[in-house]
């Protein structure tokens, strides 16, 4: 069983309380039982030495001052680590890719323990090692520092850590979603992060065996890092409040997490907010119906509780009947068990009566219900009384105008649920017209997709589509790719401001500098620019003013001053 204490500035403190976490698939099995077990184990009348294997493993709960604690331990760190050169920086999340290849068949199999269906568990640790790696890395190491010269003076623009950055994670996904911190890291920041109590024990070991060590490869301050295990409600307002906290990394839901980007800003801190998705997949007459409903049906894995997943369709009329025939089977197919079984993609949803209500509004007001609707036991069977699970539903609406009157289109529902939206038929540059229009108009925007055979449609739907921090082109619509963005988002996803979230960039600010040699103050107050070689006609610096790679970030040079 894995103990892990409290981990505050690089060390680790023992435990006072304890969270135990006990493994997944004995919950589905008894899950009365189970609780009775853990509950035992957290208030002291059963001992670790009377249980099972089922225990998988205890993490210390932090108190207020382990928590004051960490937030000094990374004030003081972000005084030498902000200052490291950026090469060294992204050494950080070199170190870790390397570690997280080594390390995912355990990092997998924590995960699996803790709920997360084999299978996805496996794309999760996929999407980490795409955002970090090579390509993403060369890309992100372009965006922090940039240098030209201007006679006597070098100019650089250069990206600045924020300071502290406090990282409080989903109680989905929390270990892939608590892992984003890498790159606070890189952007020259110390980080602490709260584990959640519900699912506490995959974050704090990622951390400690991921993170750390990546810090330690690189040369890194160790106290740059603390995780802790604590009460969300009592640690997101110590960090509100504390004047050593820059940044607040937050996910959940986008009612709750507006209201709380304004309390940041009214405190003086920066939110980067990571909130509901609601996503859109359009599928055009011309598109591979076997291909989209195969994306589309991605909409189904983990029951809906990934908020990247497709939250609904809209389908040329043409092909409608065909595409939803071909998606109701492949809805069919998608099964419940236990999270290590290697064929499973739902899991449990705790939330049955509100599908219920968003599916019973929808076909009240007309939509016609194609597959689905019923609760599930863990082997698939129908049990509408004690199933935790509830099988992929597909509805058909007919109609753009008034769809989002709908809450099954209009919200992000967090259950497999998908709205297939059927246009009303119209010449085919009408109808892309709205469609568009239709995109463009959701309050939310995660990812936004699009299937269609015709390289002037895909193209006119990049062009006319501004919502969304990610478009997607005949792709899996959650498949993780190197270099573009993994989070963020316009609208309700982002908040105001809200865009593709690196989290490099969004822990980070932009710093003009100027360094100048023999400069007199009043020739730069006064004189006028002079006309000569150094600038083009149009105003701007010719290329020999640049300095080169070497001279930027990742050469071997130092700019000479």
């Amino acid at each position: 069983m894995l103990s892990l204490g409290s981990y505050i500035g690089g060390v680790e403190q023992p435990g006072r309380r304890w969270v135990y976490t006990l493994r997944s698939s004995a919950m589905l099995s008894d899950f009365f039982g189970a609780v009775r077990v853990k509950r035992g184990l957290e208030r002291g009348r059963l001992s670790p030495d009377e249980v099972g294997t089922d225990v998988i493993g205890r993490c210390a709960v932090a108190d207020r001052d382990d928590m004051e604690a960490a937030l000094q331990a990374a004030a003081r760190a972000v005084d030498t680590w902000a200052g490291a050169a950026p090469a060294t920086r992204m050494r950080v999340v070199e170190e870790f890719h390397h570690l997280v290849r080594e390390k995912q068949d355990a990092l997998v199999d924590l995960m699996i323990a803790e709920g997360h269906p084999r299978s996805l568990a496996r794309w999760q640790v996929a999407g980490m090692l795409a955002a970090t790696g090579a390509a993403t890395r060369d890309f992100l190491a372009g965006q922090l520092e940039y240098r030209v010269r201007d006679g006597a003076r070098e100019l650089r623009v250069r990206r600045v850590a924020d300071g502290v950055v406090c990282l409080n994670p989903p109680q989905n996904a929390t270990v892939s979603n608590a892992l984003l911190g890498i790159w606070a890291l890189a952007a020259g920041n110390a980080l602490v992060v709260r584990a959640p109590r519900s699912a506490p024990l995959g974050v704090m070991y990622a951390l400690r065996e991921l993170v750390a060590p990546a810090l330690e490869r690189a040369g890194a301050p160790a106290a740059a890092l603390s995780v802790l295990c604590s009460d969300a409600g009592a640690t997101v307002e110590q960090w509100l409040a504390s004047p050593l906290v820059d940044d607040i990394m937050y996910f959940g839901g986008s009612e709750q997490g507006i209201a709380f980007g304004a309390q940041c800003t009214a405190r003086g801190k920066k939110p980067v907010l990571e909130l509901a998705g609601n996503d859109i997949c359009v599928v055009w007459h011309d598109a591979d119906l076997d291909l989209a409903a195969e994306a589309l049906a991605e909409a189904f894995y983990g029951s809906g509780q990934i908020c990247m997943v497709p939250n609904c369709a809209v389908v040329h009329p043409r092909v409608a009947d065909e595409l939803l025939a071909k998606l109701a089977a492949r809805a069919a197919a998608i099964r419940p068990g236990p999270p290590e079984a290697p064929d499973a993609l739902l899991s449990p949803v705790l939330r049955t009566d509100r599908f219920n209500d968003v599916l019973r509004q929808a076909v009240e007001a007309g939509a016609e219900l194609v597959c689905g609707g019923r609760r599930l036991d863990v082997d698939g069977r129908p049990d509408d009384v004690r199933g935790l699970f509830l099988e992929p539903t597909v509805i058909r609406v007919d109609g753009l105008k008034g769809a989002r009157e709908l809450d099954a289109v209009r919200h992000e529902t967090f259950f497999p649920l998908l709205p297939v939206v059927v246009p009303e038929e119209l010449p085919d540059d009408e109808l892309l017209t709205l469609v568009t229009e239709f995109v463009n108009s959701n309050e939310y925007g995660l990812r936004n997709s699009l299937w269609t055979g015709d390289e002037e449609t895909a193209e006119l739907f990049l062009r006319r589509v501004r919502n969304g921090g990610l478009l997607k082109v005949n792709d899996s619509h959650i498949g993780f790719l190197p270099v573009l963005p993994t989070h963020g988002g316009t609208g309700l996803t982002g908040g105001p401001g809200g865009e593709a979230n690196y989290p490099l960039l969004r822990t980070s600010h932009l710093q003009g500098v100027s360094v100048a040699h023999g400069v007199r103050p009043a020739d730069a107050v006064f004189a006028q620019p002079a006309d000569d070689d150094r600038l083009g006609g149009d105003g701007r610096f010719s290329d020999e003013n640049r300095l080169g790679d070497e001279n930027r970030l990742g050469g071997d040079k130092e700019v000479p001053l």
